[in-house]
């Protein structure tokens, strides 16, 4: 993985979702933009199982964590998104808590000041959905609505929350894990993701920061 094609985004600009209704998660961190490479590589994680490359692109994404200023002297649950029980059992693993487990890795090494928790049975995806790569920004949200669920929780309740998945497209998932979460009693929910469908304009969103345009190339 060559690291010219892996360029580190951070762009601090709302996506077009974003703008038209800002979201509840306290700020999203990619490492870069779905094409090329990384897009290819994706592939290779979730469609060819080629699982070991999970814990690599969570290294590559843990430095983005540290830019988002998560309060340091507590426990930061980590909590990938999950698959429907049913694509699971299809797919043999789930690719965001591969990419979890690579990133909590190497976090306790570089953030060792936190307590990084990662686990993978706070949230549930009851609802079998559509793929979402198939619909409109409004499609995707309704194709989640009511599709993810609070397993227990006392085990969120006043935690810092940090939510992992693969790629940020128009922020649907982010938007209803996070409901979920904090209706849940979730003190702040977080959000990192490996890559990010839009170049400009991209998935940073900050509620203490003006919104500002970045030059698609800078990195």
């Amino acid at each position: 993985m060559a690291q010219s094609s892996f360029a580190v985004e951070t762009l601090t600009a709302l996506c077009p979702a974003c703008e038209e209704q800002r979201p509840e998660f306290a700020r999203a961190v990619g490492y870069g933009v779905y094409e090329g490479e990384l897009r290819g590589i994706l592939h290779l994680l979730k469609y060819d199982g080629m699982t070991p490359i999970g814990r690599k692109l969570g290294q590559r994404l843990a430095p983005q964590v540290i830019a988002l200023d998560i309060p340091a002297g507590m426990p930061v649950i980590v909590v990938p998104v999950p698959l429907h029980p049913a694509k699971r059992r299809s797919r043999g693993f789930n690719q965001s808590e591969l990419i979890a487990r690579g990133m909590v890795a190497a976090l306790r090494q570089s953030m060792a000041d936190r307590r990084w928790r990662l686990t993978g049975s706070v949230l549930e995806r009851r609802r079998a959905t559509e793929s979402q790569s198939r619909l409109t920004p409004e499609g995707r949200r309704r194709n989640l609505r009511s599709a993810f669920f609070v397993r227990d929780a006392a085990r969120v309740k006043g935690q810092q929350v940090l939510l992992v998945d693969d790629i940020y497209t128009t922020g649907a998932t982010a938007r209803a894990c996070t409901r979920v979460l904090l209706r849940a009693g979730a003190a702040q929910v977080w959000v990192a993701t490996v890559a990010r469908a839009q170049r400009e304009g991209a998935a940073v969103w900050d509620p203490n920061f003006a919104a500002q345009q970045v030059p698609a190339d800078a990195g």
